[in-house]
């Protein structure tokens, strides 16, 4: 209980002063003074017509350091080569990503080079792209100029008409033609671009516009537009010959620019999106940047990536599964009452509270799903029921594992060492789950306190197979000593059933589930949190048959024999083994009784 009370009173600290900042799906990061060369923004699965919202609201560099024309800053944003295996991860190449403007396979990549001195965004698109981007377009500040005073001079009274298309440069150094205000316009009169205007990365006239619904019989064009937001920018349809050009502005020493993605039936998969500055790749270079950047991610109806879409009807299932598990638990051990040990009723609880977290767990992501964050008093509720399982689970393995109550009453000096170990780090561990769950996946604190949760979960689980090995090496002096050899091998037999049953567990809940995960689809990959689900149900199964509170269970059998009781009466009369007494068993084996010796 009191690895209860803390468990709960450090959940309750951290989500107070964490849970205030944290806005799951919708993301707000802010990093200051930072110098690492790559990133990692979010990871997020798209199906057809999902949107990606970027805003980029301050950007500090320094730029009397660097040469940014050589090491490029900025932006990118790739889909995995593989089901459920991202690129472009930090180790994978000493080269900077924003320097490779070449396609090298198929997969869509797009990338966002910061231009300061031009005060511009170059947009590369390569490989099979299928993907709208709405932005705001970098424009000629003279012709802008120019077009506006000649408009208040000759034309006052044609305002509200739409504006001239204007020229901008692209990367190659030819014109391409762009219409600056016309977007939104087109978008409220229910009018799409056709393709060739759209990779000239131009907007339609308004003519086209007025066609545009002959031209939205087309669906697999005409989808990704209709899904897009009325934003005020440009509209481009990426592919290999899109080099669009966005505005970059300048607040108070800061850049700013933003932009809208919508995802094509063709192009729908995981993405990462990643922030680059590639001067900090350089060895023994950390030149520090300051950036704050609010993304927001959704799927046609939903804020959650699409493969955990699912997860909310999953986990209230699951719970529903568990529930009716404790239930058939607790029958059985008011029907064999007389045979039930305080850790029985232990694993009860263990199962009530796995059914619990499910709930909670189920009802956090509906709100996540619906409202892009959670709601802050069920998110308390789950993270507190979380970690009373956690803490119930490792110590109810460990105490099973070391045989108490089953082969002996009282738990030796390194068994209790065992729990002083596995007590603290089971606290350390909730204290990395909740921050990790607290924080955006860009801080440096995430990578850290994830390695931390994953090495302090392994150790934890090979820590509660050490009473189960010793318990195998007690049974196997007992059974070569105490005469009831048996009885004695029997347990060993179990208990080294229960061994491998650990075993299994471990290794697919933390190695073969995740192997499994990469390998799937994108949309798929829930089905990870179903095998684990599963296993664990599986796991509590059946170690709660071989435990059952049965007069069959071996772990339970009583010697019957007249002779294996009369080993248990150790009778003296001599005055050297004096004090010595004898041994009595009740019906249940829970009570002793001690009678002074002959």
């Amino acid at each position: 209980m009191a690895v209860s009370h803390i468990n709960c009173f450090v959940a309750w600290i951290l989500l107070c002063g964490m849970l205030s900042g944290s806005n799951a799906r919708i993301h707000k990061l802010i990093l200051k003074n930072e110098t690492r060369f790559a990133v990692d923004l979010n990871n997020f699965g798209f199906f057809a017509n999902g949107t990606l919202d970027v805003n980029l609201t301050s950007l500090g560099l320094n730029e009397k350091l660097v040469n940014y024309s050589i090491y490029p800053v900025g932006f990118s944003l790739s889909r995995s080569r593989v089901n459920g295996v991202l690129p472009y991860t930090a180790e994978e190449s000493e080269d900077c990503p924003l320097a490779a403007t070449k396609p090298t396979n198929d997969e869509p990549l797009i990338l966002f080079l910061i231009d300061i001195i031009k005060m511009r965004v170059n947009v590369y698109a390569m490989g099979n792209q299928d993907n709208v981007l709405i932005a705001k377009a970098k424009s000629d500040k003279a012709k802008e100029r120019k077009v506006r005073d000649d408009g208040n001079q000759q034309k006052p009274a044609d305002s509200n008409k739409v504006k001239p298309a204007e020229e901008n440069d692209s990367e190659d150094g030819k014109k391409t033609k762009t219409a600056g205000g016309n977007s939104q316009e087109n978008g409220q009169e229910g009018g799409q671009p056709s393709q060739k205007n759209a990779q000239e990365g131009g907007q339609p006239s308004q003519k086209n516009a007025q066609e545009g619904g002959q031209q939205s019989t087309n669906k697999e064009q005409s989808t990704p537009f209709e899904e897009a937001k009325k934003v005020e920018g440009t509209t481009f349809l990426l592919n290999q010959t899109t080099k669009p050009i966005l505005a970059l502005d300048k607040i108070k020493g800061f850049y700013n620019f933003s932009f809208q993605l919508v995802v094509g039936p063709k192009a729908e998969g995981l993405y990462s999106l990643k922030f680059h500055y590639c001067q900090n790749r350089m060895p023994g270079i950390r030149i520090p940047y300051s950036l704050r950047v609010d993304v927001t991610e959704t799927n046609p109806g939903s804020f959650l990536s699409a493969a955990e879409i699912p997860l909310s009807r999953l986990y209230i299932c699951m719970a529903g599964v568990f529930f009716a598990a404790a239930l058939v638990w607790v029958y059985t051990l008011m029907k064999h009452r007389y045979s039930v040990f305080k850790i029985h009723w232990l694993m009860a609880a263990l199962a009530f509270t796995k059914s619990t977290s499910l709930v909670f767990h189920s009802i956090n992501y509906h709100f996540i799903n619906t409202q892009g964050r959670p709601i802050e008093g069920w998110a308390v509720m789950y993270y507190i029921t979380h970690l009373l399982k956690g803490a119930l689970l490792f110590i109810t393995l460990a105490l099973i594992g070391t045989g108490w109550a089953f082969v002996k009453y009282i738990l030796s000096d390194k068994e209790k060492k065992i729990f002083m170990i596995v007590i603290p780090l089971q606290v350390l561990a909730n204290v990395a789950f909740i921050i990790i769950e607290s924080t955006e996946e860009g801080t440096s604190e995430y990578y850290l306190w994830k390695e931390i949760l994953f090495l302090v979960d392994l150790i934890c689980c090979g820590a509660i197979l050490f009473p189960v090995v010793w318990s195998i090496r007690h049974l196997q002096e007992a059974s070569s000593t105490d005469g009831k050899a048996a009885m004695n091998l029997e347990k060993l037999k179990l208990f080294r059933h229960y061994y491998v049953m650990i075993v299994c567990y471990i290794y697919f809940t933390r190695i073969i589930a995740i192997l499994l995960k990469i390998t799937m689809p994108f949309q798929w990959q829930w089905c990870y949190e179903f095998l684990v689900e599963v296993s664990t149900l599986i796991f509590f199964v059946l170690t709660g048959y071989k435990f059952r509170p049965a007069s069959n269970n071996p772990y339970l059998q009583l010697p019957q024999d007249e002779e294996d009781v009369e080993m248990d009466e150790v009778v003296t009369e001599s005055g050297a083994l004096e004090g010595i007494s004898k041994v009595k068993k009740t019906s249940n084996g829970r009570e002793r009784q001690k009678e002074p010796a002959l």
